[in-house]
């Protein structure tokens, strides 16, 4: 198995001597930034950003730590290795870690969809972690689409989405991501000659940017600009020629997304913010004409549409339906028959319709259930009796199927897949991934509440072992994210369960921001709410100390992107809450960033976040809790920081700035640390090496942290 690159080991601190609240650290100088005076005068105030000179954006190409400018170069580099300095002493508990995942194998065995004819799709664990899609046919033929661990070879970073079929089932597409900055190329393999064609080469959007046309002659793709933001919808003949431009939107505020509907009717183009939407409708045989305005843009409306039993049917929040309802739509495209209510609490959150019926997924009481809606109205309701579980319904599922497949996962259960019954319900399992010397039933999956300081009731899922000394307080890893209205979902990780093999538990704060409780619970999160957020994750916090699960010498706080904000926001309001703080690729520059009109997500996310550029009152609210600008004097905790040096969703400098306030204001002498990954973008490249490399240092960090420097054996 591989072995975690580690850096020689430092010389012992001159007093290594540990406490129980506090581990032992290298007695190593931390790199200084020395501050610069930058003074913004914005709508009347006047900050000094003193760090502003960390930023750095090439004039034209992806940042490399080769072409950075003097002295960021070499600051940075000394972060890279003061850090991996710092971490060395952990060299053997993350190769503990590593190596307690890596054991661990992935076998997948999975039926063809029942009563399926012609061909399934599907994926499986290849090399190095990566996957392998293949489709197996009803005559018994498999057939490999593509591979991952070969496609990536070459590539210092490799990651690739929206892998789909072609209707005619001829050719399959897929994106790739080949830098890290989310700007992706198109590959579009014919299967009828096995050849691979490059479609697009370069600055094309994955994640919901490409689909073949209904007629299979075409693939329409969108296409990112020079601030990363996806713009326009371009259609390109598989037989070749130039693309053509079909749409072209000017107003920064909204994303786009392409997908066919379920019946292969329509192509629709999605215009959409988080409180507004546009549709736009390309017909089947009607591909090269222009597209159809569905309903024009209304600030406060969201639409999604698809079609069932003959006509279009739209989910949406239009008519004060916050949670959202389905509604068919008539001839004139307007509102004709209400198919799925509105009911507080209860959002739908996704539509799949079949010709039989119509299956929609929704959240009660903060867990997820499967509603199969028949033509004659009548419904079936699935739901599942463990204490957290997430469910999803799989992508490209044959019009006509007689049932829909979905995947069911806990926390300690592995992915296993459903074929429900369309008439009735009746559920058939016909696959699972089984990892070798894993048995779900060895852990224990708890769903708790905490008390709010406004008196809400916050979710939280907890898992550890059952072999646990639950007398006795263990280190805790509570991780949340509480943003943007998505849920921080129950779902299996091997992460997870690694850190809970070692004896200690796992934590999820499902805190306002998200929607696990309902588009109420994520507005308790947004805007002048956001401190709710932060005030939630620590309630959890002390919730589990108070059942006795942890103290706050063993409580370590984890979070990515918009949860590397919820815990370095926690971190300033109660920084002696936490034994350690880890946030990765964390968005804790908030002020400077929402200030930014150029950034390529800023107008998008403007209602979730306000516009400090022309809001007083969102200046203020902001200032008020973006980690850089409120670090204070106190004794901070522990803090480590990823950041991927091509990352453009949220760049390097946001924890390199956070970094240096914090070692300027901190009265411990807790150190502060940036794992600056120079070949990656917001997420790690897919290949098993990085991302469980990278988990077995986060957790060998978390450990030392919560253990005093002092590990059991793992």
């Amino acid at each position: 198995m591989p072995t975690i690159p580690q850096a020689p080991t430092p010389a012992p601190a001159a007093d290594s001597a540990t406490t129980a609240q506090q581990p032992a650290w290298p007695a190593i100088t931390a790199p200084h930034a020395a501050p610069q005076d930058h003074w913004i005068e914005q709508l009347g105030r006047r900050r000094n950003d003193d760090f502003a000179w960390l930023k750095y954006i090439p004039e034209t190409g992806t940042r490399s730590m080769d072409n950075l400018p003097e002295p960021l170069g070499s600051l940075l580099q000394a972060e890279r290795d003061y850090a991996q300095q710092m971490l060395a002493p952990q060299a053997a508990s993350a190769q503990r870690f590593y190596d307690a995942m890596a054991a661990h194998v992935c076998s997948t065995e999975l039926a063809p969809p029942a009563a399926l004819q012609g061909w399934a799709y599907s994926s499986q664990p290849g090399a190095g972690g990566q996957r392998v899609f293949v489709r197996s046919h009803s005559d018994g033929r498999v057939q490999t689409l593509v591979d991952e661990a070969v496609q990536s070879q070459g590539h210092r970073y490799y990651r690739a989405t929206d892998h789909q079929a072609s209707p005619d089932e001829r050719y399959y597409a897929w994106a790739e991501d080949l830098i890290g900055n989310d700007r992706h190329r198109i590959c579009v393999l014919d299967t009828e000659t096995g050849q691979t064609q490059v479609l697009v080469e370069g600055d094309a959007f994955g994640y919901g940017g490409l689909t073949f046309s209904p007629s299979s002659q075409d693939l329409f793709w969108i296409w990112r600009d020079a601030h990363s933001r996806p713009s326009r919808l371009y259609r390109s003949a598989l037989q070749g020629g130039q693309p053509v431009l079909v749409h072209e939107e000017s107003d920064p505020a909204l994303f786009m997304r392409v997908a066919r509907t379920a019946a292969n009717g329509f192509v629709v183009l999605s215009l959409f913010g988080p409180d507004t939407s546009e549709l736009h409708l390309i017909a089947a045989g009607q591909e090269h004409a222009a597209p159809r305005l569905l309903r024009p843009r209304e600030r406060g409306i969201r639409y999604e549409v698809n079609e069932w039993n003959g006509s279009l049917v739209a989910l949406t929040n239009a008519g004060g339906a916050t949670d959202r309802q389905i509604l068919r739509l008539g001839p004139d495209l307007q509102p004709q028959q209400t198919l799925a209510a509105h009911r507080h609490g209860v959002p739908i959150i996704k539509m799949q319709p079949f010709a039989s019926t119509l299956v929609r997924l929704e959240r009660a009481d903060g867990l997820h259930q499967l509603v199969l809606l028949q033509r004659d109205g009548a419904q079936t309701t699935i739901r599942f009796d463990e204490p957290a579980y997430t469910l999803d319904l799989l992508p490209g599922q044959h019009w006509d199927a007689s049932h829909v497949r979905i995947k069911h996962q806990t926390p300690a259960q592995p992915p296993r897949w459903l074929d429900i019954r369309l008439a009735d319900g009746q559920m058939t399992e016909v696959g699972r991934e089984t990892w070798s010397g894993l048995d779900p039933a060895n852990y224990r999956i708890e769903r708790l509440q905490a008390r709010a300081d406004d008196g809400q009731w916050v979710p939280l899922t907890v898992l550890s072992r059952k072999d646990i000394d639950s007398s006795q307080p263990q280190p805790l890893l509570l991780t949340g994210y509480g943003a943007y209205g998505i849920a921080h979902e129950a779902s299996f990780s091997l992460p997870a369960l690694a850190w809970v093999d070692a004896g200690y538990r796992y934590a999820i704060a499902h805190v306002r921001g998200g929607s696990e409780k309902g588009h109420d619970w994520y507005q308790g999160g947004c805007r002048e709410h956001k401190r709710n957020s932060m005030t939630d994750f620590i309630a959890c916090a002390q919730h589990l100390q108070q059942l006795g699960y942890s103290t706050p010498q063993q409580t370590v706080a984890h979070g990515i992107s918009a949860g590397g904000l919820l815990v370095c926001g926690a971190m300033n309001m109660q920084p002696q809450h936490w034994a350690g703080v880890i946030a990765q690729v964390p968005f804790v520059d908030m002020l400077n960033t929402m200030s930014d009109a150029d950034h390529p997500l800023v107008p998008l996310l403007r209602p979730d976040w306000g516009d400090p550029l022309a809001d007083p009152v969102a200046y203020d609210y902001i200032a008020a809790l973006s980690p850089y600008e409120n670090v204070r004097e106190a004794a901070y905790p522990p803090l480590l920081c990823t950041a991927g040096l091509k990352d453009d969703r949220v760049p390097y400098w946001e924890p390199a700035k956070l970094m240096a306030n914090v070692r300027r204001r901190s009265t411990s002498a807790a150190p502060a640390l940036l794992l600056l990954n120079p070949d990656s973008g917001h997420q790690e490249s897919d290949q098993q090496e990085s991302v469980l490399g990278q988990a077995a240092r986060l957790w060998a960090f978390a450990q030392h942290c919560a253990t005093a420097g002092k590990p059991p054996a793992v």
